[in-house]
């Protein structure tokens, strides 16, 4: 009997057991996962590029050996010395499986490139940024009066804008010479300066006066996606916006498993610093290549991330983040040199800003969140969900905020999902049931027509259905309770007890079928039992993070609810409460407010006040450790069933009727045992 080996595949999750010597492009084609390749395998096009990961992985429990890998071979070799390749890279169609392995499928190898979801939101923020230009005419030197260029570069910035002191780097300081007398003593200068600094620091200098502008980065450092927008610093306008797949998924996709990975794997956190850090220097380059500006005009960036993600970009070693009493190493907001955090392709003296964290487990993000949202100023009771891998909850008013940390997992990304993927053209990603015939329909990314409605097919031929992502897994589960076809506990019917063949068997639970597509060669898409399981779990972390803060607020209602977060920003508001992922609440005062995390990146990059103004909130932010309140599983444990197991909702029962179904025949049969046994 031949020797098979489990083989992992992130960002999909997708996974299965394979003979020793299968080639990765093999074992990935199998499982249908997001690989790409033109040249039939012979290791010309470079698409199958793979990243294999090794050491202990706990939450897959592998242990996964460097020769868990074929050998890297002459095919390989030859491609990375005439076309370069990432070190730690392999081709799939060389590389076979030796041994029980996780694979990492990079962004670029993935045919159905990741739609990014947390773009730039429209909003007015106040012009105030830290790096400015100023142009002066500088003195020449006198044999009689000696000084250096850079004291009398300083004379002249007092004289004409009253700035006190200044300090030069070394790159600025090089080519301070030859920059004064090309531009025959007139020159431009972009000073950077925020409260924090005693003085204002050169960034670079130009001959004469410069026509450019200056440029930065706000950086939205997810669990699962980095996202970035460009902007310019004149005006604040959005000129590019992208985001990637954090390469830090294959060490594990929660927060929690990256941070096992680093007490199993010693080393372990600086291959996740490197990794991360490598991307967000690619994100740059992607957005300069965008808006076609040099990378040396982007001369500062502000950066928010949740704790783990704070600590690993610094390359200080998340353990402590694992372990009660979840101590930060700091909290406090961090200036630093840009290319310290893996932003060097920019402009080599450009700054980096990282907001300050609330607390071990209530990161920048929820910080940032925070100045974005403003609860601080709210008059009425409003709450807050940053919903993704890790969820930030705030809850408040202009008298008191309070926040917590929700450890929310995957799901909601499509991850842990049996069809599941991650937001792509052909990606389920709306879906509504019949509740009479309990037929589906279904919109996919990329295009605005249903799946019932003529043309259909044409507009998705070149991409196909491929999958379900995070937003359509949410209104899957939440229309198949609608539906009838999932009863309050979670528990999928059978044809029988639904009515409908949809629902078909699956070991011993059921599934439902949204997309059959296996007679033209395309994949069966269904909701399993699994999947439903996976969203319990997901949403009642969710609600029962903010039902804590309830609590402590002493109350059962709030006034509002704002859904913030690439995923927040698409899914409805009823959905979300027939699922109870949120409380009851007026579904009119249900909104979303984008990648509100993102947005307050951008406030704090453009608006250099913003900075004192968070930093001052953050200290009277009031933090509820979820892991520590014995109320948390109680409320997690309520919050399983489907809305709820206690919570009335009555603004939810005027909009929706949900049929009262129950699909648990267990105790039935275990009756029947007993007499059986009497008998």
């Amino acid at each position: 009997m031949t020797d098979k080996a489990l083989v992992i595949f992130t960002p999909s999750g997708k996974r299965g057991h394979f003979e020793v010597g299968t080639p990765i492009l093999t074992a990935a084609r199998q499982l249908g996962v997001d690989l790409d390749s033109v040249c039939g395998g012979r290791g010309i096009c470079s698409k199958c590029q793979v990243s294999p990961g090794f050491g202990s992985f706990s939450k897959h429990g592998l242990e996964v050996a460097e020769d868990a890998i074929s050998e890297w071979n002459m095919v390989e070799e030859r491609y990375k010395s005439k076309r370069g390749m990432k070190d730690g890279r392999r081709l799939g169609c060389q590389a076979t499986i030796q041994g029980d392995l996780v694979v990492d499928v990079p962004p670029e190898s993935q045919v159905h490139k990741q739609v990014v979801r947390k773009a730039a939101a429209t909003r007015d923020i106040t012009m105030d940024p830290a790096t400015r230009l100023y142009y002066v005419e500088v003195r020449e030197p006198d044999m009689h009066e000696p000084s250096g260029d850079l004291q009398r570069l300083a004379e002249a910035l007092k004289i004409d804008w009253q700035v006190d002191s200044i300090d030069a780097p070394l790159p600025v300081l090089r080519k301070l010479q030859p920059t004064l007398r090309k531009g025959n003593w007139t020159v431009t200068v972009a000073l950077h300066k925020d409260h924090a600094d005693a003085t204002h620091r050169i960034i670079d200098i130009w001959p004469g006066f410069f026509e450019g502008r200056l440029y930065g980065l706000a950086i939205d450092l997810g669990s699962t996606t980095v996202a970035a927008h460009l902007c310019d610093l004149r005006n604040g306008q959005v000129l590019a916006s992208a985001g990637i797949m954090n390469p830090q998924i294959r060490f594990g996709e929660d927060l929690m498993s990256r941070v096992s990975y680093v007490m199993m794997n010693p080393g372990g956190d600086v291959e996740m610093t490197t990794a991360v850090r490598d991307a967000m220097g690619d994100l740059a380059r992607n957005l300069a290549d965008q808006a076609e500006i040099p990378l040396e005009n982007i001369v500062e960036a502000t950066i928010v991330c949740n704790p783990v993600m704070h600590h690993l970009l610094l390359g200080i070693d998340p353990v402590e983040l694992g372990q009660a009493p979840f101590a930060l190493a700091t909290s406090d907001a961090l200036r630093c040199a840009a290319a310290d955090i893996g932003l060097g392709p920019i402009n080599p003296a450009a700054r980096a800003y990282l907001l300050p964290c609330i607390a071990g487990h209530v990161g920048a993000d929820c910080a940032a969140v925070a100045l974005s949202e403003e609860p601080y100023k709210s008059e009425d009771l409003v709450l807050i969900c940053d919903v993704g891998t890790n969820a930030e909850i705030l809850l408040g008013t202009k008298d008191r905020v309070l926040a917590c940390s929700s450890p929310t997992g995957p799901a909601f990304e499509g991850a842990q999902i049996s069809s599941g993927q991650r937001a792509a053209p052909g990606a389920i990603e709306r879906v509504e049931i019949d509740p009479v015939t309990k037929e589906p329909r279904f919109r996919v990314i990329g295009s605005d027509i249903w799946s019932n409605e003529d043309g259909f097919d044409a507009v998705i031929a070149a991409t196909g259905v491929t999958g379900i992502c995070g937003s359509g897994i949410i209104e899957a589960v939440a229309e198949m309770r609608i539906a009838g076809l999932v009863d309050p506990s979670g528990l999928i019917g059978s044809a029988e007890q639904t009515g409908t063949m949809r629902a078909i068997p699956e070991g011993r639970t059921h599934a439902y079928t949204l997309y059959d597509g296996t007679a033209d060669g395309g994949p069966l898409i269904t909701v399993t039992q699994a999947d439903i399981r996976a969203i319990q779990l997901a949403k009642s972390a969710l609600y029962a993070g903010a039902r804590l803060l309830m609590d402590e607020l002493e109350t059962d209602t709030v006034d509002r609810i704002v859904l913030a977060g690439a995923f927040g920003a698409h899914i409805s508001p009823k959905h979300a409460m027939v699922l109870g992922m949120i409380p009851d609440c007026v579904l009119e005062k249900v909104t979303s407010a984008g990648n509100a995390a993102g947005t307050g990146a951008r406030i704090a990059l453009c608006d250099v006040s913003a900075r004192t103004r968070i930093e001052e909130e953050v200290h009277r932010i009031q933090k509820v450790e979820t892991a520590i309140e014995p109320k948390f599983q109680e409320h997690f444990v309520a919050a399983n069933a489907i809305p709820h197991a206690t919570a009335p909702f009555p603004h939810l029962s005027s909009v929706v009727t949900l049929p009262q179904v129950s699909f648990n025949t267990k105790g039935q049969e275990d009756g029947g045992r007993r007499r059986r046994r009497r008998g």
